[in-house]
C-alpha cells in the first residue's frame, strides 16, 4: 500500500511532466505561428474626414466596429494619404511609390501601367491567394462598354484588377451610390460591379452597398481559410463618397439631425457594421490573431473650404477634425486621415502614436510582413511602419512628399513646406502648429531653401520615373 507521502512524490512528478509537456506544447505552437505568413486586409473609405470618426472624438457619428478595432491595434494620428483626392492614393498603397511617378496625377486621370509592381503581384508569388473588393479607380476595367467615365473599344485606359495581380475581384471602377449602388448613378453610362473579363455582377446589389462588398470579400477570405492559404484582401468602400444615401435603419439612428446630415452619419455607421462583421468573422475562422489589418481614407472630407468645391446635393458633411483644408487640399486637413494598424500578439493594442506615415508606406510594410525585399530597380516613397512601431521610433527618417496639380507640399517630422501655386512657399511647425495657423516662412528662411532644394530634387526624381526610366 502507497503510503501519503509516496503519492504525493508520484503527484509531483506527473506535475513536472504535465507543465514540461506544456511548455513544450506552446513552444512549438508559438513556433509555428511565427512561421506563418500573415494574412492582409487593406481597408479603405472614400472621402472621410480626419474628424469622422469616434476613435478620433466625434461625438455624433456612431462608429463602434472601427473604435474597437482601433483600439486593438495602434492608432496612427499623423497619418496621410498620398494625394488629396482618391484615384492617386490607391495607386500609392499598391506601388509603395508616389502617383507622379506612375502618371496617375488626379482623380479618373492616368492608369496602373503594367510596368509597375503591385503588392497583389508580389504576394501571389508568395503563395497569397489575392483579392480586390469595391473601388478600383486606377483605370478603366471593360474594353467592351462604356463603364462609368471610361471603357469601350476605344479606351486607353484599361488597367483591370486581374491585370494588377487580383485573383479574384468585385470591383467598380468610380464611385457609386452608397445605397442601392446600382440605381440612381448620375452618369449616362452605368457603373457595374466587374468580376472577371467582360463578366459584371447583377445579383444581391441592393440594401447598402457597404454590405454588398463585403458579402463578396468574407467568402473569399473563408475558402483561403478552407484552402489553408494565407489571403491579402483589399476592400475599399464608396463610403462616404457621393452619391451619399443611407438606408432606413441608419437615418432612423440620426432623426435629430437635417437630410444632408442623417444620410452622411447614416452610411458611415452603415460602413461601420460591416467593420465589426469583418472583425467577428475572422475571429470565427480562427484567423484573427494571424491577420493584419490596416484601414485609412483615401483623402480628407470633400465639400466646402477645400481645394474642390461640393456640389449641390451631395450631402457630403464630412469633418478633418479641425485641420486646414479639405478634400483637394495639400493643407492637412486635405491629406491627413483616419488611420490604424491592428495585428494581434505583435503590435501593443490600445496606442496612439503620432509618428507621421503615409499610404506609400503600405508596400514596405506589408513586405516586411512577409519578410520580402523591396526590389532595387526602382524608388520607393515609403518605409516599414510596423518596424518603425515596434522599434518605437520617435521621428521619420527624410520626408514624405506631394504633388497635386500646382500644388506641392514637403513633410519632415517637424516642419511642412508648402506652395499652392508653384512660386510662393509657406512654411508651418507641425508639432507645435498642427493646424497650420502661423507661416513662418519669413522667419525661418534657412530651412525654407533646405526643404525647397530637397522638394525639387524630389520632384525631378518623380519626373524621371513618369517618364519611363524606372523601367
Amino acid at each position: 500500500m502507497l503510503n501519503q507521502k509516496s503519492v504525493s512524490k508520484k503527484l509531483q512528478k506527473l506535475m513536472l511532466v504535465s507543465l514540461i509537456l506544456a511548455t513544450s506544447f506552446s513552444q512549438v505552437l508559438s513556433s509555428q505561428l511565427k512561421k506563418q505568413k500573415p494574412n492582409i486586409v487593406i481597408v479603405m473609405a472614400d472621402d472621410l474626414g480626419w474628424g469622422d470618426v469616434g476613435f478620433n472624438g466625434n461625438k455624433i457619428i456612431k462608429t463602434p466596429g472601427l473604435d474597437k478595432l482601433a483600439s486593438s491595434g495602434v492608432v496612427l494620428d499623423r497619418f496621410y494619404s498620398a494625394a488629396p483626392v482618391c484615384s492617386p492614393t490607391r495607386g500609392s498603397c499598391l506601388t509603395g511609390r508616389h502617383p507622379f511617378r506612375y502618371g496617375i496625377y488626379f482623380a479618373n486621370v492616368g492608369f496602373m501601367k503594367k510596368e509597375e509592381i503591385t503588392l497583389a503581384e508580389v504576394l501571389k508569388k508568395e503563395g497569397y491567394t489575392t483579392g480586390h473588393f469595391g473601388k478600383w479607380h486606377l483605370g478603366a476595367i471593360s474594353n467592351t462598354i462604356l463603364d462609368g467615365r471610361r471603357g469601350g473599344a476605344e479606351t486607353k485606359y484599361l488597367s483591370t484588377p486581374w491585370d494588377n495581380g487580383f485573383d479574384e475581384c468585385f470591383s467598380t471602377e468610380q464611385a457609386v451610390p452608397t445605397w442601392n449602388p446600382m440605381e440612381n448613378q448620375s452618369l449616362k453610362n452605368p457603373t457595374r460591379y466587374w468580376t472577371a473579363p467582360g463578366v459584371y455582377e447583377t445579383e444581391n446589389l441592393k440594401g447598402d452597398d457597404s454590405r454588398v462588398i463585403m458579402d463578396r470579400a468574407l467568402p473569399f477570405m473563408q475558402k483561403a481559410v478552407a484552402d489553408e492559404k494565407p489571403f491579402f484582401t483589399v476592400i475599399w468602400f464608396h463610403t462616404p463618397h457621393s452619391p451619399v444615401v443611407a438606408g432606413p435603419k441608419y437615418l432612423d439612428m440620426y432623426k435629430e439631425y437635417d437630410e444632408n446630415k442623417q444620410h452622411y452619419y447614416g452610411c458611415i455607421t452603415a460602413m461601420d457594421a460591416q467593420m465589426a462583421r469583418l472583425q467577428s468573422e475572422l475571429k470565427v475562422l480562427g484567423v484573427d490573431k494571424n491577420t493584419v489589418i490596416t484601414f485609412c481614407s483615401d483623402n480628407g472630407p470633400a465639400g466646402e473650404g477645400g481645394g474642390i468645391r461640393q456640389h449641390p446635393g451631395k450631402r457630403q458633411q464630412g469633418t478633418s477634425g479641425g485641420f486646414r483644408g479639405r478634400k483637394g487640399s495639400l493643407y492637412e486637413g486635405g491629406v491627413r486621415v483616419p488611420a490604424f494598424i491592428v495585428w494581434p500578439n505583435q503590435i501593443q493594442p490600445n496606442e496612439r502614436i503620432d509618428f507621421p506615415g503615409v499610404t506609400n508606406d503600405y508596400f514596405s510594410t506589408v513586405l516586411g510582413l512577409v519578410g520580402i525585399n523591396i526590389p532595387d530597380d526602382r524608388p520607393y516613397d515609403g518605409i516599414d511602419l510596423i518596424k518603425a512601431i515596434k522599434a518605437d521610433k520617435k521621428e521619420r527618417d527624410g520626408f514624405i512628399g506631394f504633388q497635386s496639380k500646382t500644388q506641392k507640399s514637403l513633410v519632415t517630422q517637424q516642419y511642412k513646406l508648402i506652395t499652392i501655386d508653384g512660386e510662393k512657399f509657406e512654411l508651418y511647425d507641425l508639432l507645435n502648429d498642427p493646424k497650420e495657423t502661423n507661416n513662418i516662412a519669413a522667419t525661418h528662411p534657412k530651412v525654407v531653401e533646405e526643404m525647397k532644394l530637397q522638394l525639387e530634387e524630389w520632384v525631378e526624381s518623380c519626373k524621371r520615373s513618369d517618364e519611363g526610366n524606372d523601367y
